[in-house]
């Protein structure tokens, strides 16, 4: 995820704008009225990351895409709206007033889709092969707080954690908490490749070459028991190399949705009118693109560079110039659309000020121009992220306080290197796990975050999250969420920059666009049909 890294998702709750009239239908991209998706998403086997599609791995907004359609988990989103509704549970609950002891009972007849039983050892196994893998790239950090797995019966689950977390629920909606087939994945060691198993509403086929998946078909699990209605009895989802191609598809009538990687260009041609017989779906966004300091490294460990550099950021530039408005300049971690949202980098940093940076660094010590590296990955955001980076060195050299060279990287190595601290300042984006504040905080800000930070503030850690998550009614805890953001924005580990409008374009015929994605941004393929 890194979960989830953003190319302008959608989420529930959509404003249509509906587009000019019929196109033309030559080459239709389904039969039998499958739903056919285009993006420009790459979900490839690599050395550091050989298991792409194994939930113990997969944290990324593409592979979820993936795994949310083929996987059950205990709990679920609904259609729309943020409260987990039960899944592969009929029922699920706290059995204690400081949601330490979670209680499920899995739905009677639950079947994988190779046939094999599903019980709550299938379910133990699941949630304890995360924690047991521990990859670094991987998970664990959802389910960390699990401390003990009981079950019963067959049918019972009883989840232990080693301290009160409301969110617990929402965590168990994500396929990190996917169920698999203890018969079928090893319990310590990930599997390689592209197959799934697994028990939700479709099967998933997949389509690979030269190590990157090109095409999945889902098709209707007849085994599947839970109360998902499928619009569609078949979907394909296709991963296309460049957004002009996709484009091309969709104009041919290939492609009924593109729901991932469309350029602010397009999507301009897409208000305009200029391609035919499409809508264009669009809403404020939940996904958000920042920098992350390496704060172990020489480059930026005195905080003082990290703040000149917070004093100097242009983010309506950035916006206006580069993403032609299909994104809104943040302030904070936690974007606008999340209860807790405070502007807490413009309270203390206020509009771009040179000379205010220059204070900074005089003050510390630290000889100008600054030196300073900005990485970013070439193929996993979008084409308009190198343009973002080069606005950055602009505005950072242009102050005569740093030397910026900027550098990109392929995903498949900019992830690994990231994680192994290789990088002083690197650009990442992120959509939430599950949409709550929660998301937004403690997967950078915890020892075990997902980033491998080295960044420490035991306010935060020891006090703040912790009160946070023993909060069941979540605004209680909107004061402690205000109190991070405020001492993310004074050490500044990491730099918020923008939030991302969201949209997806659907040909005439499509139906349930606006459902595409539940409040998490998890696509909802079951959704998505074809009208007469």
């Amino acid at each position: 995820m890194t979960r989830k890294s953003l190319v302008l998702p959608a989420v529930a709750g959509l404003l249509i704008s509906t587009l000019a009239a019929c196109g033309g239908t030559d080459g239709s991209g389904s039969d039998d009225k499958a739903i056919v998706l285009g993006s420009t998403d790459r979900i490839e086997a690599s050395k550091e990351a050989p298991a792409p599609l194994d939930p113990a791995l997969a944290y990324d907004f593409a592979s979820w895409s993936v795994l949310h359609n083929a996987f059950q988990t205990l709990m679920r989103l609904p259609r729309s709206g943020t409260e987990p509704i039960p899944d592969a549970a009929e029922k699920c609950g706290f059995q204690d007033r400081q949601s330490e002891q979670y209680r499920c009972t899995l739905r009677s007849g639950l079947k994988f889709s190779n046939g094999h039983d599903l019980t709550s050892e299938d379910v133990k196994f699941s949630l304890e092969r995360v924690l047991r893998i521990d990859d670094p790239n991987g998970t664990k950090s959802l389910l960390s707080n699990v401390d003990k797995i009981e079950t019963p019966s067959d049918r019972e689950i009883v989840i232990h954690l080693s301290q009160p977390d409301a969110t617990f629920p929402s965590k168990l909606t994500t396929p990190a908490a996917a169920i698999l087939d203890s018969e079928v994945y090893k319990p310590d060691a990930l599997r390689n490749g592209f197959e799934m198993t697994g028990s939700g509403p479709y099967t998933a086929k997949t389509q690979v070459r030269d190590n990157r998946l090109v095409k999945v078909v889902f098709t209707k699990n007849s085994n599947y028991k839970g109360d998902v209605e499928l619009k569609a009895d078949k979907a394909e989802m296709r991963f296309y190399d460049s957004a002009a191609t996709m484009e091309k598809a969709l104009v041919k009538g290939d492609l009924d949705v593109v729901h991932r990687g469309f350029s602010p260009d397009q999507i301009d041609k897409l208000n305009k009118g200029d391609i035919k017989g499409v809508r264009l779906f669009e809403s404020s966004g939940q996904g958000i693109r920042y920098l992350v300091f390496n704060t172990s490294d020489p480059a930026v460990k005195n905080k003082a560079v990290r703040q000149a550099i917070a004093h100097l950021v242009d983010r309506q530039a950035l916006v206006r110039d580069v993403y032609k408005r299909t994104a809104e300049p943040l302030y904070s971690m936690i974007p606008t659309s999340i209860s807790s949202h405070i502007n807490s980098f413009h309270n203390e940093y206020g509009d771009p000020d040179p000379a205010a940076a220059k204070s900074v660094l005089r003050d510390a010590g630290i000889s100008t121009p600054v030196k300073l590296t900005l990485t970013y990955t070439t193929d996993h955001y979008g084409p308009e992220t190198a343009g973002e980076f080069k606005e950055l060195k602009k505005q950072l050299n242009a102050s005569g306080l740093f030397s910026v060279t900027i550098k990109g990287y392929p995903w498949r190595d900019f992830r690994p290197a990231l994680i192994k601290r290789q990088f002083s300042a690197s650009g990442m984006g992120w959509l939430p796990d599950f949409p709550d504040p929660d998301s937004y905080t403690a997967p950078f800000l915890t020892t075990d975050n997902f980033l491998n930070s080295p960044y420490r503030n035991s306010t935060i850690q020891d006090e703040l999250i912790p009160k946070t998550r023993q909060e069941a009614q979540r605004s209680l805890a909107d004061k402690d969420f205000q109190s991070i953001q405020n001492a993310v924005a004074g050490d500044v580990p990491y730099l918020p920059l923008w939030q991302g409008n969201t949209y997806v374009a659907a040909r005439e015929n499509v139906i349930g666009a606006e459902y595409a994605f539940d409040s998490s941004t998890m696509l909802q393929l079951w959704e998505l049909g074809k009208g007469d």
